[in-house]
């Protein structure tokens, strides 16, 4: 698969542990700065559409939406858990959301700044 790859901030706007929402060819994504890696994904959790900016990164390398708790690989996007919710809640939304994979976007840094490819 070809990648359109668009140059996004210079890496010195997003230092270690660092999130910010960038705009990029219509998508909201999160750009994320988590130990020697960039990772940028949708900023939309899949279950109910909400940000993900907030959301907590696990020690295996997930984030979890700070709404529902449903938990993403930042890697793959695959879902690592989803939504908790109490039995009777989860019948009554279990055909409404039904478990769908997080949009992740590949990154690199070159020349001083953070690319993202779209395909």
């Amino acid at each position: 698969m070809v990648q359109n790859w668009i140059k996004v901030i210079s890496q010195e706007e997003l230092v270690a542990g660092e999130r910010r929402v960038v705009t990029v060819e219509g998508h909201t994504v999160l750009l994320i700065h988590e130990g020697d890696h960039i990772y940028a994904i949708l900023n939309a959790c899949p279950h109910m559409r909400l940000p993900l900016k907030g959301g907590k990164i696990t020690e295996d390398g997930a984030i979890v939406c700070p709404f529902h708790r449903s938990a993403f690989d930042l890697d793959t996007g695959d879902v690592k858990a989803w939504s908790p919710w109490p039995p009777v809640v989860g019948k009554m939304l279990g055909t409404v959301s039904k478990e769908k994979a997080l949009r992740v976007f590949p990154t690199k840094v070159e020349a001083g700044y953070i690319w993202i490819g779209l395909s």
